[in-house]
């Protein structure tokens, strides 16, 4: 059965078009991977069929009665509610039914035997959804789904204000859960999950009986859940049965069997041009010349996709740093109250080290204490000599109306446009994209400029906060062989042991020294 239908969807944002007469399908039970690289148009064919954005033309239909839940991380959470307020909410449905059946309740004393007989079959129906809806263990459902994304760590009563980014997504998440919609429509959700809570989520999935369309680049995640893959590439969507190894063997028959025809067709082409060249001229052979042409006009061309940029990382590396990066004395990090236990750490030249552990621990507290971007509760950090470092922040808060040049450029005044779109294109990002504002690009694609700024920036010193969220598995690749060859020193927070292990000397688990219940 047919739960979604999408027909003939045609879009794009100014001249630059997204999809092309696109069409597609969601069945019952479907556990669909949504793959594409970078601005490829997956986040927004999600809001296209949520309707939240108008397609330029197509058709979305869905079924009737059907249940849609979006894992939106722009979502807004109430300020003011609690966690354990923000689930409760997923069941918002159900407490209107109780208030509905207390009200009928209410009436039963002003009627007749009649419209008792009514009310009371009423009553019965409203009750059997209640108990059939678990709506008499809600606060049982809300902490099993809490504990199993860790939001027990962070605690249910924690107001919804006070969330980092990745808290703030395993809410979100966990709502959508406990709704338990016929449809789940999941765009990154392994970003801001720990290891522990994507195999959480992954084992969810695995058993979920309803449809889902999982937008990820987490290959090893999206392998383990999904039975379809839908392909994003030139404005098309093209749909592959299996897991994404089954689908990376298909697409490359079919490129090479494109590839083929291409090249009859060419030859083919040649040949009539020729032909007609020297033929057209002549009263014997025109008549045949002018066939030839009629088939030249009639010939349906094959075109080949455009290869897209392939992104290329080079970390520009300064002088060398002294022998130590960094010690701590007696630091205790935290905002108010403390995150760890006092810390003695430290690091020397040449290491490269992986900050591991659930999230919410105080990962990205411990970096922006060493960096001296928040103060220590107590104790200190003495860095070492001649260190030039670049970081890469987890989340850039705030709309940005830079282009993407503009974004290069002023941290880069010297260069040429020539240069800083020169820069922006190693990244692997097209024209359209340099001379778009950043605001209007997918997330990897910001992430790409972000990325530009730091590898055009000489250091010896990389700290990276969870630096392969939202890129594509080309520039996940890549970014991996680069920080490889990197010769400087690294702290890498990194939720992904397939892409860490080939990188780090040394692996730290913060939950050893954590203050929080983990």
């Amino acid at each position: 059965m047919s739960i979604l239908n999408v027909k003939n969807l045609t879009h794009g944002f100014g001249d630059r078009a997204i999809f092309n007469n696109v069409s597609f399908r969601l069945l019952k039970g479907e556990h669909i991977g949504l793959i594409g690289a970078n601005g490829e148009g997956k986040s927004t064919f999600m809001n296209i069929i949520t309707r939240s954005l108008e397609p330029d033309e197509g058709q979305i239909e869905w079924a009737k009665k059907v249940r849609v839940g979006y894992l939106d991380q722009h979502t807004s959470l109430e300020k003011g509610t609690t966690i354990r307020d923000t689930l409760k909410g997923a069941f918002q449905y159900l407490f209107d039914l109780e208030s509905e059946m207390n009200e009928i309740y209410s009436k039963m004393g002003d009627v007749n035997p009649e419209e008792m007989d009514i009310l009371l079959e009423e009553v019965g129906t409203i009750q059997d959804l209640l108990t059939n809806n678990d709506f008499y263990i809600i606060d049982a459902k809300v902490e099993e789904i809490g504990r199993g994304l860790g939001l027990d760590d962070v605690g249910l009563d924690k107001e919804v204000q006070d969330l980092s980014g990745g808290q703030r997504t395993k809410v979100l998440l966990a709502k959508l859960l406990l709704e338990k919609p016929e449809i789940l429509l999941l765009d990154e959700p392994t970003n801001y999950l720990d290891e522990q809570h994507i195999e959480w989520l992954k084992r969810y999935l695995q058993e979920y009986d309803n449809a889902f369309i999982l937008i990820s680049h987490d290959i090893p995640f999206l392998n383990s859940v999904i039975n379809i893959i839908y392909h994003m590439e030139n404005q098309e969507l093209n749909r592959y049965v299996g897991d994404y190894d089954n689908f990376q063997q298909a697409y490359e028959v079919k490129k090479q069997q494109l590839e083929a025809a291409y090249r009859k067709q060419q030859q083919e082409i040649a040949e009539l041009k020729d032909f007609v060249a020297r033929n057209k001229a002549r009263v014997s052979t025109r008549n045949m010349a002018m066939s030839r042409q009629k088939k030249l006009d009639k010939m349906d061309v094959i075109e080949l996709p455009k290869d897209k940029p392939k992104p290329e990382f080079n970390f520009l590396e300064s002088r060398t740093s002294g022998k130590t990066i960094f010690e701590t004395n007696d630091l205790v990090i935290g905002y108010g109250e403390p995150l760890s236990k006092s810390l003695n750490l430290s690091m020397e030249r040449g290491q490269k080290i992986a900050l591991v552990g659930a999230n919410g621990i105080g990962k990205t507290t411990l970096l922006r204490s060493i960096l001296g971007e928040i103060q220590p509760i107590s104790g200190n950090v003495e860095l070492g000599d001649y260190l030039h470092i670049g970081y890469f922040q987890q989340e850039i808060k705030g709309e940005n109306h830079n282009t993407c040049i503009e974004e290069v450029w002023q941290d880069f005044p010297s260069l040429t446009q020539y240069e800083v779109r020169a820069a922006l294109a190693k990244c692997g990002l097209t024209t359209k994209h340099i001379e778009s504002k950043m605001l209007v690009l997918s997330g990897g694609e910001q992430a790409k400029v972000r990325l530009c700024k730091l590898i055009n920036k000489e250091t010896n010193i990389l700290v990276l906060d969870e630096p392969t969220n939202h890129l594509d598995v080309d520039a996940k690749d890549e970014l991996k062989r680069a920080l490889i060859d990197y010769k400087g020193s690294m702290l890498l927070i990194c939720h992904e042991p397939e892409f860490y292990n080939d990188i780090v000397t040394d692996v730290w688990n913060c939950e050893t020294w954590t203050t929080k219940i983990i």
